[in-house]
């Protein structure tokens, strides 16, 4: 059972490899995180899409990412919500003032499980991601090596387990650099409204999409 040939894991592995490489909305979400929070956002951030990630690979496995795939209402209704939410977190940000003191940090900086929840909300609220995994993961179901929905999970968590290997490194390396830049209160206002048109941009990003992968 899910017995696979070298270049099976070759061919899948380098195009994981390249998938969790290529920037991204939540890619995009987790460095701004960092920027703004430092290692504690980032990695918070991080835990957060890997999860939401996670419901989006089981949604593959089971089948329910068809419905996103079929139903104009449901991706409309997902997207719609999706885009109002990075909307909302992209005026806050732009909204927020740093503090006299420090910069790089917000004045009021939220609870780890706070950023974990947004990632999380992000991640899920993203139907293209669904929609992804529907059509990338069936390419690697070899017939015979198993049941299908074991393979589909498989698949898809072995490309969150790769970006385990990608995403951690630059959290660290962006926290340090937010680090050493700490104490500037102008670089401080530059990281929340570019954080927050980070934000909008994605929201514009995600409402514009279509349901073809």
């Amino acid at each position: 059972m899910l017995e696979y040939t070298l270049a099976h894991w070759v061919t899948f592995l380098s195009a994981a490899l390249l998938l969790n490489l290529s920037p991204g909305p939540d890619m995009a979400f987790v460095l701004g995180q960092t920027a703004r929070h430092g290692r504690r956002g980032g990695f918070a951030a991080m835990f957060g899409v890997w999860s939401g990630a996670g419901v989006h690979v089981l949604m593959a496995a089971l089948g329910l990412s068809a419905v996103l795939a079929t139903s104009a209402v449901a991706f409309g209704l997902i997207k719609w919500v999706g885009a109002a939410y990075l909307l909302w977190l992209g005026i806050q940000a732009l909204l927020a003032r740093p503090s006299n003191e420090t910069a790089a940090p917000a004045p009021s900086l939220p609870g780890a499980a706070s950023i974990y929840r947004q990632g999380v909300v992000i991640s899920l609220l993203n139907p293209k991601v669904a929609i992804f995994f529907l059509a990338f993961l069936p390419q690697f179901v070899v017939p015979g090596a198993g049941p299908a929905s074991l393979q589909l999970a498989l698949h898809g968590f072995l490309i969150i387990a790769v970006a385990g290997l990608i995403e951690p490194p630059l959290v660290i390396l962006g926290a340090r650099l937010v680090t050493a830049l700490r104490g500037n209160r102008r670089l401080g206002l530059w990281c929340e409204r570019g954080l927050g048109a980070l934000f909008i941009g994605l929201a514009a990003r995600l409402a514009m999409s279509e349901r073809s992968p």
